[in-house]
């Protein structure tokens, strides 16, 4: 079949000067497009007659063009398949950024990184089709701030069921991921009055400078076995941002004792606190722990993410608030952005609400699992990897030995053999005098890249 019909309803924008001549012009402007590389080889071009009522010449007069640029070899033509730019070289510039542009590891086992090769898209197509199916006018137009009520009902539900979350729908906000909540989230606390802001040392160092950014006076809060040492909270602390679950980078969930005197702190002193579930679906041992806010739903603000169990490109996550707060985060999200993006908040809500988001989960906890006991087969061989952390996640904390290799050492090597994880040392309000150690994420190979990942890892481990 002929491809005149659909190449001749192309748009194509070219810079025009007749001066010259019709043409001679044409030509010109296309020549200049195809090497400065605004129309890369492969191009489909509007047919004869499209460009000619497109540009208001005689379609005589874009014919000869196209006959002299396919003369030059700028541009091919085959029956039946349209016009397009050739292979040619490009005499513009490559973009300045590329040169820069960070290598793709060879072996990514960065902690926090979902198998990405695993995402369940056929039940995302089912559900984006059962979406658009049904899918109202109104569906297309402007959003709300707070999110689109469908996901809300359906976190609500989800989230009491398998996190014992104590929640309505009024009370979620939904967010473009949790990097974005925790921003709008941090000045709404600024803007309340909140001055300063206990962190879990270790911790994420970058969502600590989004806190530190916002004008929140940052406050390092000792890790140990037990989680965070809620004892170091004082009066004049105003929030607190956790990761009761599954501590990042340490593994260690927060003990039932130090939850409860969370909880009393809170009520005490009208302090804030921030949990942040980012992998609570992650539990391999037993069933997950279940979330700080159910025990004080007043005083806690939820946060949740699919960047973990989807992945990172789905831009959503989710705050349930305390009441207080739920205007004033609302306003923030609208001031940001207006809000997020409502098709996939109606996928997800159908993904939850037929279950097959229960189904993934079930699914990638088994096989990040048996990829965690594998680590620590491999961890057990090597004198003097500690290993840390219950068994949870998509990453395992490995402190090193006090005789070397250092830390930086190892990640240096590991660099070398395209292998990309993270150290411990950076994690650290004030790194210095703190164990080293290695987190390695066990989550983003495939299934088939991950034993090969493994061995790369090892045999720069192993003792030299």
């Amino acid at each position: 079949m002929s491809n005149d019909w659909s190449s001749s309803r192309l748009d194509l924008h070219i810079d025009l000067d007749t001066t010259g001549g019709r043409r001679s012009g044409l030509e010109s402007a296309l020549r200049t497009a195809i090497r400065q590389g605004r129309l890369p080889a492969g191009t489909l071009l509007p047919s004869t007659r499209g460009l000619a009522q497109e540009l208001g010449f005689s379609r005589g007069t874009v014919s000869a063009a196209y006959d002299q640029l396919v003369a030059e070899g700028h541009l091919s033509t085959r029956p039946g398949s349209g016009t397009v730019v050739a292979e040619v070289a490009q005499t513009a510039p490559a973009p300045a950024c590329a040169a820069n542009a960070p290598a793709t590891p060879l072996h990514d086992l960065r902690p926090g990184l979902p198998d990405i090769s695993a995402f369940p898209a056929r039940a995302w197509l089912a559900s984006t089709r059962r979406v658009l199916t049904g899918a109202r006018p109104e569906v297309f137009g402007a959003g709300e701030a707070q999110g689109r009520i469908e996901l809300r009902n359906a976190l609500a539900d989800y989230l009491g069921r398998t996190r014992g979350v104590v929640t309505t729908p009024d009370r979620i906000v939904i967010t473009s991921g949790y990097y974005q909540g925790l921003g709008l989230l941090s000045n709404v606390l600024v803007a309340g009055g909140t001055g300063v802001a206990a962190l879990e040392d270790p911790g994420h160092n970058l969502f600590r400078e989004v806190v530190r950014r916002a004008g929140l006076t940052v406050l390092a809060l000792p890790v140990d076995a037990r989680g965070a040492r809620v004892e170091a909270l004082t009066q004049r602390t105003g929030a607190v941002f956790l990761t009761p679950s599954h501590q990042y980078p340490t593994g260690v969930p927060l003990h039932p004792g130090r939850r409860r005197a969370l909880r009393a702190w809170a009520r005490r002193t009208g302090g804030l606190i921030v949990e942040d579930d980012y992998d609570g679906e992650y539990r391999y041992d037993r069933q997950p722990v279940g979330a700080l806010q159910g025990i004080a739903p007043d005083q806690v603000v939820y946060c949740g993410t699919v960047s973990k169990t989807l992945g990172p490109a789905v831009r959503l996550a989710w705050m349930v608030l305390p009441p207080h707060l739920v205007q004033p985060m609302a306003r923030a999200k609208q001031e940001a952005d207006l809000y997020t993006e409502t098709l996939g908040q109606l996928v997800l809500a159908d993904l939850i609400t037929t279950h097959a988001y229960d189904r993934h989960i079930r699914a990638s906890r088994l096989r990040y699992r048996r990829r965690r006991e594998l680590l620590l087969d491999r961890v057990a061989a090597v004198p003097g990897l500690t290993p840390h952390g219950v068994p949870a996640g998509l990453h395992a904390l490995v402190t090193l030995p006090p005789d070397g290799p250092t830390e930086q050492q190892l990640l240096t090597r590991c660099a070398r053999r395209g292998l990309a994880l993270r150290g411990l040392t950076e994690l650290h309000h004030h790194p210095a005098d703190h164990p080293q150690g290695l987190l390695i994420g066990f989550g983003a190979p495939s299934d088939r890249a991950y034993p090969a990942a493994l061995d790369a890892l090892f045999a720069t481990l192993a003792p030299r």
